[in-house]
């Protein structure tokens, strides 16, 4: 597939969109601005590097598509997302991976609060830190926290579960602190890949207390 570099310095976000999704190349994005819902409602198998920072919701209801964004995005990134995959460079907002069904999001700076909150399935890496309420009222799927956790982390989770190589600053209503079985660690080796070292077996596990 070729690639289409669109420059988006006085493009509307809907003439953006029109664009990525009117074609079947590859898109390179130059000058986001930090616009919102870029990508938003993404359907199609293709790739979409953004040159620098996104601003909310991107890639919402994303499907198929993979994102890379060479800076930062903003609250609510990849919310809603059925598949695909968004890796940020930097950090994101609040609200990453909102009610997410599937798909991956990788973050390799830091996370604001309420990451993965209502999500259903899918997996979260933040290579950084994570802050309050990460999980909250999280289904399923799998967040994985490289960094330190914030308050109240799993607050009032149903299902899923939720791995962190730091510190935990507290944990929220039905949540509960365990150790990775195998199973577990053999999916950190997987998503960590060559990044996993024996001292990576001190990952704590956060699962729904009544489970």
């Amino acid at each position: 597939m070729t690639n289409k570099t669109l420059n988006s310095m006085k493009l509307s976000v809907r003439e953006i969109n029109n664009q990525i999704k009117n074609t079947d190349n590859d898109i390179t994005l130059k000058n986001p601005n930090s616009k919102h819902f870029i990508a938003a409602g993404l359907t199609k198998n293709k790739k979409i590097t953004i040159d620098g920072s996104a601003g909310y919701f991107l890639g919402t209801m994303l499907e198929k598509a993979e994102i890379k964004v060479n800076g930062n995005a903003g609250n609510q990134t990849g919310d809603n997302m059925h598949s695909g995959k968004i890796t940020i460079k930097g950090s994101v907002g609040d609200g990453a991976g909102q009610g997410m069904y599937g798909g991956k999001l990788i973050i390799n700076g830091n996370a604001g609060s309420r990451t993965g909150s209502i999500m259903k399935n899918g997996e979260i890496l933040i290579k950084g830190n994570s802050d309050f309420m990460t999980g909250l009222y999280m289904m399923g799927g799998k967040i994985t926290v490289l960094g330190d956790l914030g308050d109240k982390t799993g607050e009032s989770m149903i299902g899923g579960e939720i791995y962190c190589q730091g510190e935990i600053e507290s944990l929220g209503k039905n949540a509960v602190q365990t150790k990775p079985n195998q199973k577990d660690i053999d999916y950190l080796k997987k998503t960590l890949k060559n990044q996993y070292t024996e001292k990576d077996h001190s990952f704590k596990k956060i699962i729904p207390g009544d489970r």
